[in-house]
């Protein structure tokens, strides 16, 4: 059964970076799809970024497109989220989730076209929080 576990999180000053890290046990992610979430107290969950082991394909929300880049490392079994220049409404809990997507088209072409919606994905990790304050 697959797990995802969230790393990385931590307090930075604005302007900093931060990586995160999610990995899975259980299965590969081959043919997996994972999304980068976030929540901020009060406010609804949102999705920001997205990454495709079969195709490569990536996804940005439009606050976070220039600052964060989402990378998988097969190897691993892992997906990276670097994260610079950060700013204190990225403050959240940062959550991945990832879906087996075998050879339909990825969940990350779907959201660049705004077909995506945060139950495509089936797992989820328990989050690491990010606080971005001087």
């Amino acid at each position: 059964q697959l797990q995802l576990v969230e790393s990385g999180g931590g307090l930075v000053q604005p302007g900093g970076s931060l990586r995160l890290s999610c990995t899975a046990s259980g299965v590969t992610l081959d043919y997996y799809d994972v999304g980068w979430f976030r929540q901020a107290p009060g406010k609804e969950r949102e999705g920001i970024s997205c990454f495709s082991f079969r195709d490569q394909s990536t996804y940005y929300a439009d606050d976070v497109k220039g600052r964060f880049t989402i990378a998988g490392d097969a190897a691993k079994n892992t997906v990276y989220l670097q994260m610079n220049n950060l700013k204190p409404e990225d403050t959240a809990r940062y959550y991945c989730a990832a879906n087996y997507q075998g050879h339909l088209v990825s969940l990350c072409r779907l959201w660049n076209v705004g077909a995506g919606e945060d139950t495509d994905f089936s797992s989820w990790g328990q989050g690491t929080q990010v606080t971005v304050s001087s």
